[in-house]
């Protein structure tokens, strides 16, 4: 990083100064282009001269302030109708909105916003399991402190409600919270439970497309794209799906999330299937961590089978579903069992529809690009249909009762340990319906299918082990 590109520029703060409340709520935490913000020029100028906004300079020397791209291939120059020079803009983030050399990034640097105590924001009537109240401890105590913990807990094990605790204590001091995490469906799973569990807070919910971008709130759910927006903004942070794609590959979103953080802060890591790289640190002790290894209702994971389907792509070239998963799906539309079917591609998907909806004509598909893939997601949380065929999108962030799961193609590279675990990982997670089917169907076996079954085995047998199954 280019420490000159840093440098805030602002003046000194003028106290007798009658500041826009308004304006301090709007960019307080944030760092934001000219037309972002629905305020005149002259009144930003004015609050700037008083010391109360400072800004960054969007592009120096090919390092962007907002996304932390340094690759110079990612920038690009044009004759700049606004400067009137050749200007370099950043086209890493561009869909955030265009970052050039003669941009100005906005910020709040008058008085700190202080937000309401709340003496008691929890309102949940819910009980943990004795690993949940561990790790539940456990954050409080990494909120006490202002340290980063790693919560390594299987799927299913109630990751949510273990940071009820430690989430109330922020709110009830005054902090500002933010969850984020790199899946636009877990944003929209985990928001009606927030909600619920802390009914008098200020929420915003911030995708792509969502209407409350700029909602004055003290807890915030964030995809991690969104907090390229933000800049020194809350005194927790939790990422969940620490693991999941982009966020392992994409340095920007990396930086947006350190860059969202206040210097002095919490960082709560939560995720089922952590990285080797955070495994060794956890196991080295450099970096805290608890483990859960069980179901909060005490049944073990269902382990997938590994299913032959002969050459699958072959098949769907030549308009067949492959017997064995036609058979699959067939069985669940009999039992009116909700299901989702995992492909590779798009192409592959949009190919096996029509024909899978011989069986059931309700059948929808879904992936990262469909317009409609909020409401369709619903519609199965709702049971307004039976199932969906899907990408690697709802691999995390749905939980459907009796749900059962099929991969077709496991043996793709898209299919990684990780991204099985976590497919398999979407059955049997309520008390009332802790078993059910999840089969990788495939053309030859991968050291990826294998260590899927391995990792789950293994955390049914670490719980076995501490006593935290039942039978």
């Amino acid at each position: 990083m280019n420490p000159q590109s840093t440098v805030l520029q602002k003046n000194p703060l003028k106290e007798d100064y009658s500041y826009s409340v308004e304006l301090q709520e709007f960019l307080f935490g944030k760092q934001l282009l000219l037309d972002e913000i629905p305020y005149p020029q002259e009144l930003l100028d004015e609050h700037f001269k008083h010391g109360y906004i400072g800004y960054f300079q969007g592009v120096n020397e090919h390092y962007c302030t907002r996304c932390g791209n340094q690759d110079k291939s990612l920038f690009y120059q044009f004759p700049c109708a606004r400067c009137g020079q050749d200007c370099t803009y950043c086209r890493k983030c561009i869909m955030m909105g265009r970052v050039q050399e003669c941009s100005k990034l906005y910020t709040w640097t008058g008085p700190e916003l202080i937000f309401q105590r709340q003496p008691d924001p929890l309102d949940w009537e819910g009980t943990l399991s004795n690993p949940q109240s561990i790790a539940s401890q456990q954050v409080v105590e990494a909120v006490h402190n202002l340290i980063t913990l790693l919560v390594w807990a299987v799927c299913g094990a109630g990751k949510t409600e273990v940071l009820f605790q430690g989430i109330a204590l922020a709110l009830s001091q005054g902090k500002r919270v933010c969850i984020t995490t790199p899946r636009t469906d877990v944003i929209l799973e985990l928001a009606p439970r927030l909600r619920n569990a802390f009914p008098e807070t200020s929420i915003a919910v911030l995708y792509g497309g969502s209407e409350e971008k700029h909602i004055h709130a003290q807890l915030i759910l964030s995809t991690t794209h969104q907090l390229l927006r933000f800049y020194q903004a809350f005194d927790l942070t939790i990422i969940d799906e620490v693991d999941a794609f982009p966020y392992t590959a994409d340095e920007s979103l990396q930086f947006a999330v350190e860059k969202a953080r206040k210097p002095q802060s919490t960082h709560i890591l939560l995720t089922a299937t952590p990285s080797i790289q955070l495994q060794k640190q956890a196991k080295t002790r450099k970096l805290p961590y608890v483990m859960i290894p069980a179901r909060f209702h005490r049944k073990p994971i269902p382990v997938p089978k590994l299913k032959w389907c002969g050459n699958w792509k072959k098949s769907i070239e030549e308009n067949i579903i492959p017997e064995q998963l036609w058979c699959w799906v067939k069985r669940r539309v009999e039992y009116l069992t909700p299901y989702l079917v995992f492909f590779p591609n798009i192409e592959v998907m949009e190919k096996a529809l029509p024909i899978l909806q011989k069986l059931d004509p309700q059948l929808q598909s879904v992936h990262a690009e469909d317009p409609l893939r909020k409401e369709k997601v619903q519609s199965l949380r709702d049971d307004q249909r039976l199932g969906l065929l899907t990408t690697t999108i709802l691999e995390r962030g749905v939980t459907i009762p009796r749900l059962e799961v099929a991969v077709l193609g496991a043996e793709e590279s898209i299919f990684t340990e990780s991204a099985l675990v976590q497919i398999a990982g979407r059955v049997g997670r309520k008390a009332d319906f802790p078993t059910g089917d999840i089969t990788f169907f495939h053309y030859g076996r991968t050291y990826e299918m294998e260590g899927a079954v391995y990792h789950i085995e293994k955390m049914n047998r670490e719980a076995k082990k501490r006593g935290l199954l039942d039978g």
